[in-house]
């Protein structure tokens, strides 16, 4: 038996005889030049389509761009990233950019490999979810990529930014408790990034908000560090709810790790909300989902991602040279998994 043909590659001199131009011509509307006209344009995609043209990504990198744009998270279990992807790709549809999503990992190490293989193939640019890597590796890569943070507070001359008013939310949560009646109200947030020289990440700010809500309240403030994964949260609630002094609400700084800890109070017999209190961070849509009803801070996730792709856009095509930070509002979504706390 003969071995199957492979179909010959269409290539870009194809495309140009289809469409009775010239090469130059539909290099032109690939890299979307300033000069092509509507109906140059119609007749160059219109003749690609008939013939199922895909542009090589090399050769398109050597022409100066790839049309490719890579994301940074460190885990696809956490569902707030879902909904900052779905905003990139909102952002980007109809355009002929396409997403790339790198999921490296908590280790600083294996997200700055994984940052260097973006970069390395020929990326027009990057979008970092909080990234652990460190703030040098960041600003180097910035230097000579369009990127974009989100997440981190630390500006930079290099670099835009998108972040939540994370102490904020922070004071959005505190005092709903307060006000229901809780006097004890503890923290759960990511622990520091060591090394990394990110000084204002998302949790630092929120737990400065935190601790200051609490002073402004006149109670005492309990944080403890947890990953953001259900595992994390589920840890940190079993060390807080076996406590003698228990807390009688909990903050998660991610709507994962509340997971976890609604998992801890359910194997220690505590009901939500009438033993505990609990509220995430980023209203995610497990947060809503029935048997959950979660309290939680809506951080608007998908018009962070919306706004980190459109600020990249304009990096990349040069119509900005000058780095941003652009600040999203929270929200307290109120569900029935915060209420008094029980007396006697």
């Amino acid at each position: 038996m003969e071995p199957t043909k492979r179909p010959k590659r269409v290539t870009i001199t194809d495309v140009a005889a289809r469409a009775g131009v010239s090469t130059a011509a539909v290099s032109k509307v690939l890299r979307n030049a300033y000069g092509v006209s509507p109906a140059m344009q119609e007749r160059v995609r219109a003749a690609m389509a008939e013939l199922d043209y895909r542009p090589h990504a090399a050769a398109r990198g050597m022409r100066g761009r790839t049309y490719t744009i890579g994301v940074l998270l460190d885990s696809l279990r956490n569902t707030f990233f879902a909904d900052i992807l779905d905003g990139v790709q909102q952002q980007l549809r109809g355009s002929d950019y396409t997403v790339l999503i790198g999921a490296a990992g908590f280790g600083a190490a294996e997200q700055a490999r994984t940052v260097q293989s973006m970069v390395d193939r020929q990326m027009d640019g990057l979008i970092l979810i909080a990234p652990g890597t460190s703030r040098a590796e960041v600003l180097a890569t910035a230097e000579t990529l369009p990127t974009v943070v989100i997440g981190h507070h630390d500006t930079a001359a290099v670099h835009d930014s998108v972040v939540d008013a994370d102490d904020q939310g922070a004071a959005l949560v505190v005092d709903h408790l307060a006000a229901l009646g809780h006097r004890r109200i503890a923290l759960l947030a990511a622990p520091g990034l060591k090394g990394s020289q990110w000084k204002l990440t998302p949790e630092a700010v929120l737990a400065k908000g935190y601790t200051a809500a609490m002073k402004r309240h006149g109670l005492a403030p309990q944080a403890l560090a947890a990953a953001y994964s259900e595992e994390g949260g589920y840890e940190a609630g079993k060390r807080l709810l076996g406590a003698a002094d228990r807390p009688t609400a909990i903050m998660a700084g991610a709507d994962v790790a509340a997971l976890g800890v609604y998992r801890a109070a359910a194997e220690l017999g505590l009901d939500i909300p009438g033993d505990l209190s609990l509220v995430g961070y980023n209203d995610t849509a497990i947060a809503a989902l029935a048997p959950v009803q979660l309290t939680s801070v809506d951080q608007a996730g998908t018009t962070m991602g919306a706004t980190a792709a459109r600020m990249l856009l304009e990096r990349v095509e040069g119509r900005r040279t000058r780095a941003m930070q652009t600040a999203m509002t929270p929200r307290l979504v109120v569900r029935s998994s915060t209420a008094a706390p029980r007396t006697g």
